[in-house]
């Protein structure tokens, strides 16, 4: 599988809730890797984490799902995503 094939499908997730926890963010990134996915944090804060992630859509919700459930310090409410467009697209 190319590079470009395996990062086509891109999605902004924004995690809600107490997710102030300094553990959170070095987990979701060790979580995105343990699944090939590539990601970028955009904004991190006490109560919102936005991420970009770009990989196969069932990675992506596999990485919601890991969320979710996430580290026993942080308190996940919501998960949303949404589709980034392409600049080629």
């Amino acid at each position: 599988m190319s590079e470009q094939n395996r990062y086509s499908w891109q999605e902004r997730m924004t995690i809600l809730g107490d997710v102030e926890a300094a553990s959170f963010l070095p987990w979701i990134e060790r979580h995105a890797a343990k699944l090939g996915l590539a990601q970028a944090i955009c904004v991190a804060g006490p109560d919102r984490i936005e991420l970009d992630l770009a990989g196969p859509v069932e990675l992506i919700d596999m990485m919601e799902m890991g969320c979710s459930l996430g580290p026993i310090d942080v308190w996940v409410e919501a998960i949303r995503r949404a589709p980034i467009k392409s600049e080629s697209g």
